[in-house]
């Protein structure tokens, strides 16, 4: 997903939270004809793009949720659907949240939505998560029992790594995984990712541009790994499959933030010689932009 810095402030950026725990109500009805039609737009041209791209899991989870192109969904019917297949639920809230509390939620089968919804001028342009991203992208994949769990774990450890100052490595890892992941399906890279499933323009790149590269999922070269929050990624890491996520639950983390924090933190278009590469990118993208 691509970023600006002109929309309006929501959440965290907005300033004083609503309650303890940042949750408020949806507040379903209160959505205009203009949010649905915006949701309308998106929902359309992602289910267009995505057969072919997105992962089996995506795809199929899609078809068993409350989820339709002609209306935000109700938060409320996406949760029972959740809490059957993997214990999960959805909380509102006004946009980005504090780490702890996002963590928190997290680490309670919680997932926090932005409540708020794009403006039709903001479509490929968004400056922080919004219902569409954070539901269209991540909601599928959530019914997924493996990144379920590694949600989970996630939230978790996100916790502990606060104390031993130690988040912007465990940042790294959400970021190329539930985010910004793709993994190996059929013999082709599949998108997984919700950042990337809910942006008509990155469904693209990340598989079919020539620019970025496409390197081999490993969690301490992930975890040295800074990422793009402006732009398209430099680089992409992919999973064998969605069980590897299980086995990253399973980690001691801790003294994997030693050991990363003694070497030097990589760019996103660094390529190692260690690195197992399914596509080493032109960088073509990139390079034009700074010039």
């Amino acid at each position: 997903m691509l970023y600006e810095t002109s929309s309006p402030a929501h959440g965290l950026a907005a300033g004083t939270p609503p309650s303890p725990n940042w949750v408020i109500d949806q507040n379903w009805e209160n959505y205009t004809a203009q949010e649905h039609g915006v949701w309308k737009t998106l929902f359309e041209r992602q289910s267009r793009l995505l057969p072919g791209r997105a992962c089996k899991a995506f795809l199929e989870n899609m078809q068993h949720l409350p989820m339709r192109p002609d209306e935000i969904p109700d938060f409320r019917r996406l949760s029972e659907v959740l809490m059957r297949h993997t214990g999960w639920q959805l909380v509102a809230v006004p946009g980005m949240v504090p780490d702890e509390v996002f963590f928190t939620h997290l680490a309670n089968r919680r997932f926090p939505v932005g409540q708020f919804i794009r403006s039709p001028e903001q479509l490929d342009y968004l400056q922080e998560p919004d219902v569409f991203h954070d539901v269209f992208g991540h909601v599928p994949m959530l019914m997924n029992p493996a990144l379920a769990d590694f949600l989970h774990a996630y939230g978790q450890g996100g916790l502990r790594a606060q104390k031993l100052g130690a988040l912007d490595q465990l940042a790294r890892v959400h970021w190329y995984t539930v985010e910004f992941g793709l993994l190996q399906e059929d013999g082709a890279l599949r998108i997984y990712g919700a950042g990337i499933a809910s942006s008509r323009t990155e469904s693209v790149f990340c598989l079919e541009d020539p620019s970025p590269h496409r390197i081999r999922f490993n969690l301490e070269r992930v975890m040295r790994t800074h990422y793009r929050i402006d732009d398209f990624q430099e680089c992409y890491f992919v999973l064998r499959d969605l069980d590897e996520l299980l086995e990253l639950a399973q980690v001691d983390f801790a003294p994997l933030y030693q050991s990363s924090a003694q070497q030097a933190v990589l760019q996103p278009g660094d390529i190692l010689a260690s690195d197992e590469l399914y596509t080493r990118g032109t960088g073509a993208y990139h390079h034009a932009k700074r010039a």
